[in-house]
């Protein structure tokens, strides 16, 4: 089979007794090396937008917080401002998750897109936290603020941004993190190709496929039919039909990795299989084991410390 994705590659003649920290010039280098191994039974765990629960979705200290807990990979969305400056946020727009209508009360009528407003607009606003009180100290960050936050430490993970695949890559090798950033999407295989083949460094790619839906199931058959082989796939579905444990079956056979959403339970299966049943449950592995049974080595989750918590304790989690 055939890999159009950049491999990273690790010496062979490493010990595998030897510690994380002796083996890699940094833990976010040990994060990688277990992305880009299909054996690996080393659980990655992603942060959806950083630690929302206790601090603003995409800061810096959302970032912090979830790089203290030991999780893997922080999940961040992009958008570009009006004099294209690359920013973490997950809306067009600013009004959910800052104090724009209070900063700009004298400017009715004025745009709260961010491609409408210059980054030192942006950063004139302070974000909220998910209960809706404004923190006057926290606002919005740059990719390349995030990027240094994260260097070293985490991977990271582009969800809304590969629009902007030509600019992300300039700040990840102009700060040296390109091998810690893992960006997705759900373009034709060709296209990704593509936009690879016009660099000699590139980031780590993930295709995302709904296997329930008409155009994921067209672009998952379209990688098994080629034979390409990406390092994981995000599955997303709906219902609990069989359809999931098909895909799983078929992607670590191809030897790919397999990427899940317990965030919210329409991308995984339904009531009962998400992050908030885990929660529920006197044992969190009631919900989470589901998937570790079916090959699943990557989890995006909106309750880090409980995932990473249960995955320690079952030998899942140790670098």
């Amino acid at each position: 089979m055939k890999k159009f994705l950049t491999v990273l590659v690790f010496a062979a003649a490493l010990a595998a007794c030897k510690p994380a920290e002796s083996r890699y010039a940094s833990r976010a280098e040990a994060i990688a090396a277990q992305i880009h191994d299909p054996d690996s039974k080393y659980v990655v765990v992603t942060c959806h937008r950083g630690d929302w629960r206790n601090f603003p979705e995409n800061s810096l200290l959302a970032i912090e917080s979830i790089i203290r807990m030991g999780a893997d990979i922080m999940e961040l969305d992009l958008k570009m401002t009006k004099d294209s400056v690359l920013v973490l946020s997950h809306d067009a727009t600013v009004t959910r998750c800052t104090n724009f209508s209070s900063v700009f009360k004298g400017e009715p009528g004025k745009s709260a897109r961010v491609s409408d407003l210059t980054l030192a607009e942006i950063k004139r606003l302070s974000l909220k936290r998910a209960h809706n009180i404004v923190i006057d100290t926290v606002h919005m960050p740059t990719l390349e603020e995030a990027l240094r936050c994260c260097k070293d430490r985490i991977c990271v993970n582009v969800d809304q941004g590969y629009e902007f695949y030509d600019e992300v890559l300039a700040i990840s090798e102009k700060l040296g993190v390109t091998d810690q950033i893992l960006i997705k999407g759900k373009k034709p295989i060709e296209v990704v190709a593509a936009h690879e083949a016009a660099y000699e460094h590139n980031m780590m790619y993930m295709p995302i496929v709904d296997i329930q839906k008409p155009k994921g199931i067209e672009l998952f058959n379209s990688y098994m039919e080629q034979g390409v082989v990406p390092l994981a796939y995000e599955v997303c579905w709906q219902r609990n039909d069989g359809a999931f444990e098909e895909a799983c079956g078929k992607i670590l056979e191809q030897g790919s990795k397999i990427w899940v959403n317990t965030i919210w339970a329409t991308l995984c299966g339904g009531d009962g299989n998400d992050d908030d049943a885990a929660y529920l449950a006197a044992d969190p592995g009631t919900v989470y084991q589901q998937y570790l049974d079916k090959g699943v080595s990557m989890i995006q989750t909106d309750r880090p410390e409980l995932l990473i918590g249960w995955l320690t304790k079952i030998g899942r989690h140790s670098l």
